[in-house]
This record gives C-alpha cells, sequence and structure tokens, in this order.
C-alpha cells in the first residue's frame, strides 16, 4: 500500500541534530553476522509480531499519495521509501511497527559520538574487545589490541565492515562505558523524535534478548535523515572499501562495505546494513539520480543471500525513481 506523508517536523529534529554534528569491492559473507549471537531468548511482547500497537496512535497522520503503480517482489517485513529532499513519503509496509533492526544500531552510535569526540583522537584498543566479540560471535573488523586508531578510523571500522569491536571500543571510550553511552544513544533518540526505538547496545548484537535493540521504519527515516546530514557519516558510508596502512603503533586493515549497494547500485551513497537471527536482513539505504534522493529502510528481508535486503533496496529504488515525483503534485509512474 502506497502513502504519503510530510516528515517536517522529523525533518527539523534531524537538522537540529545534524547541525552539532557537521563540525566536528563490495563484500558479504554466505553467513551474514553483522550483530548475530547464538541462543538469544524468544521473541518479547509487541515486538516484531507485524502488528500494530497501542502506541502507535500517538504518530502523525498520513495522506495517500496518487500513484499509477507499486513496488513488485519486496518480501521484507516492514519498510519505506521517501523522497529525502521533501520528505514525502512514497511507500511503506508496516511503518510503525517495532522490530529487531541489527547492525543498524551502529548508526546512532556514530551520531552519539560525533556530537563530543576529535577524529583525530587517538584510542588504544583494549583487550577485552576479544572476549566480547567472542562472548556474542559478533562481527568483527579485526582490530588489534594494543594498536592506537583515530576515532575516525574506528567510526570506518564500525560503519564499513559492521564491526561490532569497534563498536565496542567507541562505546567504552565515549560512555565512558557502555551503560552510560547506551543511556546517550537512547536520549538523542528521544531528541530526535524517535519515540518507538530502544537500544540495549551500541552495535545491535541480541542482547539481553533477540528483540530489546528495536525501531519502526518510521523512526529509521529518521535516523537516516539525520546520519547523511553528518559529512563525516556521508564520507564513510560511501567507501566501497577502507585501507588503513600500517603505521607507527598499529597494523595494516583493509575494510570492505557490507552493503552490496555501494559500487553496485548507481547514485547509492550509503548507509549500513543489519542482521540478526531474529532481524533477519535489514539496511537502511540512500541513493541519488538526477538530483532526485530517495532514502529507505527494509526489515526483515527473507534470508535468501547475504544480499537480500540490499535487493529488496534496490528494487525500491528502481520503482522510486521511476515515478514522476513533482513536489505538491500527485506522482504518476513514468510509461
Amino acid at each position: 500500500m502506497s502513502t504519503a506523508f510530510r516528515l517536517t517536523a522529523l525533518v527539523t529534529a534531524a537538522g537540529i541534530l545534524a547541525a552539532s554534528l557537521a563540525g566536528c569491492s563490495v563484500s558479504a559473507s554466505t553467513r551474514p553476522r553483522d550483530a548475530r549471537g547464538a541462543g538469544a531468548s524468544r521473541r518479547g511482547p509487541d515486538h516484531g509480531t507485524g502488528k500494530a500497537t497501542p502506541k502507535q496512535a500517538s504518530q502523525p497522520a498520513f495522506k495517500t499519495l496518487a500513484v499509477t503503480s507499486t513496488p513488485a517482489r519486496i518480501a521484507a517485513k516492514a519498510g519505506a521509501l521517501a523522497e529525502a529532499d521533501t520528505s514525502r513519503l512514497l511507500w511503506s509496509r508496516q511503518m510503525y511497527t517495532e522490530r529487531p533492526i541489527g547492525s543498524i544500531a551502529k548508526v546512532m552510535t556514530a551520531l552519539v559520538v560525533l556530537r563530543t569526540a576529535n577524529l583525530n583522537r587517538l584510542v588504544r584498543i583494549p583487550r577485552a574487545v576479544l572476549g566480547y566479540v567472542a562472548k556474542y560471535q559478533a562481527e568483527s573488523a579485526g582490530l588489534h589490541p594494543g594498536d592506537l586508531l583515530t576515532v575516525r578510523d574506528l567510526l570506518e571500522a564500525m560503519l564499513v565492515p559492521s564491526g561490532c569491536d569497534a563498536a565496542y571500543v567507541l562505546a567504552t571510550t565515549f560512555g565512558p562505558g557502555i551503560p552510560a553511552f547506551v543511556a546517550k544513544m537512547n536520549a538523542a533518540a528521544r531528541q530526535l523524535g524517535m519515540m518507538h526505538t530502544h537500544f540495549t547496545s551500541p552495535d545491535g548484537l541480541p542482547y539481553p534478548t533477540e528483540y530489546s535493540t528495536y525501531s519502526t521504519p518510521a523512526d529509521l527515516l529518521t535516523l537516516g535523515l539525520a546520519a547523511m546530514k553528518s559529512p563525516v557519516i556521508r564520507s564513510i558510508v560511501a567507501q566501497r572499501f577502507v585501507q588503513v596502512k600500517k603505521g607507527k603503533g598499529h597494523h595494516a586493515y583493509w575494510w570492505d562495505n557490507t552493503n552490496a549497494l555501494i559500487g553496485g547500485y548507481r547514485g547509492a551513497d550509503g548507509i549500513k546494513t543489519g542482521y540478526t537471527d531474529a532481524a533477519l536482513h535489514c539496511l537502511l539505504f540512500e541513493a541519488v539520480r538526477d538530483g532526485v534522493t530517495l532514502i529507505g529502510v527494509v526489515l526483515g528481508s527473507p534470508a535468501t543471500g547475504p544480499d537480500a535486503a540490499a535487493q529488496a533496496a534496490a528494487r525500491l529504488l528502481n520503482w522510486g525513481f521511476g515515478l514522476k515525483l513533482a513536489p505538491g503534485d500527485p506522482a504518476t509512474a513514468r510509461g
């Protein structure tokens, strides 16, 4: 079902946070583990059920955008596609249903870090990071304990190859400690108006349960709009890969982007993948063509392959770019 809306209030909130941040070969494994975790608890109440919750009554009203087509073969359990510059919603499914989001949570971690961190600050990688990755069977950027890396290096290690080890180091450094950092993430979500989002980890790892960290397509559009207003985040997530040459105090690193759209879909410039056993394949994405910027999210794409979410996102983008999007006028499909 296609719907339309204006996210003016949300974009304004996103812009406020983003303004404070402004100063400051694609590879994917066949067994995606952005933030996997094994043996976690079963679904908690109201999360990931695909059903509306009582909270949804507080959401703003939406208007239907008249279109002559709908996107085909979108198997994601929830998602949305919007025109970023006009904040007009083009398509949505389960817009306010709270679902696990996997490593998309790392986008909020990056926003929180950029509020106060100096990108050139050196951070020493603690030995404890190895135990953290092993405990949760988490995706790793292969950080070496004892290495000195800059904050920017760590942001790249977190956002490009989806390193949970990098998220752990950033959270323990700038919380300080994970509980304090997660509290900052949840406070930032409230400031952006993301009232149906909750974080329990800096990386989307499924603890204490698979459904403890969650969000909605509506909230994730808000997060994506805020993140892509940050020049730092925007420059990082558009990279197909990152190479850190061996230097004084650190090893050499090579990180491939887990987002298969980057380098594989014309105009794609961000932003973040997500996967857990419960979340399935998720992707918060953006692409620009012919002066039109589309931003979207898919949650819960079936695990048909490591790039399942990217394939769904590409179909959504193809459909969206095939619309004539004149602000204030009904959109019609090109013939």
